[in-house]
């Protein structure tokens, strides 16, 4: 075991090594001393108890019961679990050695936790049931070594968001539904320790000097922390899951996101290395839809990645990912994603893949796509393409840019080919609502037409929206002759008329 020897001991300077699990009850004689010393609480049986409803609450109507209860993830944790929780966590704080831990692997790192725990139960005489114990050595080991009460959602691949606010409100999104949980944590510490240990192994901090962060999981889940001062309840966690099944075009035809005809025009146009930019508002997937049209990309080409925490996860050989950083302490060394889409540009890329223009990168990626770097894509906020476009605008200017709106919409036509606008309407369903070509210029005006709509017929019973993606009847896009150029001029006519018909 693990535990620290009391000084003068005969065992004091031996070194550690990694003991195999052992049955409960054989802990160590160190361990045993140690935890006799500690004052035992009398015997406790564990029973989750009840919430009680405050007096006057009117009882929810039977049919919105689902929407306004907890989602229950696991069992219930009364306040006498968690006392006692907290009784013998601090005991193995006390008695582990978590150097020494920390050079195991997590599995037998689990184990020698588990004994340990074992025998503390043992020694402070806690009565519990075997389901009981089992249900808080499976706790004390995630928050030893994994997320701590977030386990059990990040195991879950149906949740899409988490969202914590403070120690006492955890947050999931199911189908699109916004719903309270039962999971709690121990207090606020406990929480931020946790987002702590989230950051740091992406190789950055939050604390009082810096108490907002983005960072990523090992499944590029996307993380953001904003501690206190800033958040005056807590800390407050959010994180974007990704499903452990990466979705696929046609997944979102399964789901419905697109037609069957709309999505063969959407892999046509990724196969053909068109210039794409995905607009969408926040939530509504534009980088799920940006990680299905990667899907389409040659394996012989060379594809950079520029992100602010790396979400994308392509499946080709020849990928390069990179990543801003934030100031250190000082105040200096930030990254930028100006900077990283300019050094692209001497990494020999066929394709570049911004995650998301925010600033005047934006001006760089179209400089890219203009200058034989075909097939580039990004994403941006936005609530229609067009408004997309004005956006690209607004961000190429606030670049500090002295240049003519003309030249800048001109450089727009130029580079961008398609616009594709995701939505999340109001039933949590996410849909691509609109294919639309960027044709040209006349006058000062961006002329542009769509290609794919999405037209909302009604709701049924439940208040689900019923609609239909519809062709617009354009038999001959402006990329046609692109698509010629890579031999899928049959395929793109077969999808079109298939479209009208």
């Amino acid at each position: 075991m693990f535990g620290k020897r009391p000084p003068g001991s005969p065992d004091a300077s031996r070194t550690f090594s990694a003991a195999p699990a052992t049955a409960p009850g054989s802990a160590s004689v160190a361990v045993r001393e140690r935890l006799k010393t500690a004052a035992a609480p009398r015997p406790v049986a564990l029973a989750a108890a009840p919430a009680a409803r405050p007096a006057g609450e009117l009882k929810p109507a039977p049919a919105r019961r689902k929407a306004q209860e907890p989602e229950r993830v696991g069992a219930e944790r009364s306040a006498e679990y968690y006392a006692i929780k907290t009784t013998i966590f601090n005991a193995l704080i006390d008695t582990i050695d978590l150097g020494q831990l920390s050079r195991l692997d997590n599995e037998t790192a689990a184990d020698e936790i588990r004994d340990i725990v074992t025998e503390i139960i043992s020694i402070k005489n806690v009565a519990m049931s075997i389901a009981e114990q089992e249900q808080l050595l499976q706790d004390i080991c995630n928050d030893v070594l994994g997320y701590g009460p977030l386990e059990p959602l990040l195991a879950r691949d149906d949740i899409a968001d988490i969202m914590v606010n403070g120690a006492g409100h955890v947050f999931i999104e199911v189908n699109g539904r916004v719903r309270k949980t039962n999971i709690k944590f121990r207090d606020n510490a406990q929480l931020m320790n946790i987002c702590q240990r989230i950051v740091s192994q992406v190789g950055r901090r939050v604390d009082e000097s810096s108490p907002i962060c983005d960072a990523r999981l090992a499944d590029g889940s996307r993380v953001n922390v904003i501690a206190p001062p800033l958040a005056l309840d807590g800390p407050t966690l959010t994180i974007r899951k990704f499903k452990k099944d990466k979705l696929k075009l046609s997944n979102l035809v399964d789901f419905g996101s697109i037609s069957p005809e709309g999505a063969r025009i959407l892999e046509i146009i990724g196969a053909c290395r068109a210039n794409v930019l995905i607009s969408g508002g926040t939530g509504s997937g534009k980088t799920t839809l940006l990680n299905c049209l990667t899907g389409f990309i040659g394996e012989e080409e060379r594809v950079i990645t520029c992100e602010d925490a790396a979400e994308l996860q392509l499946q080709q050989p020849h990928v390069v990912r990179l990543e801003t950083r934030p100031p250190n302490l000082e105040g200096s060394g930030q990254v930028t994603m100006r900077d990283l889409v300019k050094n692209c540009l001497r990494m020999r890329p066929e394709r570049i893949i911004v995650g998301e223009v925010r600033g005047p990168e934006a001006f760089d990626l179209l400089q890219a796509m203009n200058t034989g770097h075909d097939g580039s894509m990004g994403t941006l906020h936005a609530n229609s393409p067009r408004e997309g476009l004005s956006r690209l605008e607004s961000m190429i200017t606030m670049g500090g840019y002295n240049l003519p709106t003309k030249t800048i919409r001109e450089m727009i036509t130029g580079s961008i080919d398609v616009v594709i606008q995701a939505a999340r309407l109001r039933d949590g369903t996410r849909k691509i609502t609109h294919i639309t070509e960027v044709l040209g210029m006349e006058g000062d005006v961006i002329i542009t037409q769509d290609l794919f709509l999405y037209e909302i017929t009604g709701e049924d019973a439940d208040g689900n929206i019923l609609g239909r993606h519809v062709s617009t009847g354009i038999a001959r896009p402006k990329f046609w002759d692109r698509a010629r150029y890579f031999g899928l001029e049959h395929a793109l006519a077969q999808a079109l008329d298939a479209s009208e018909a």
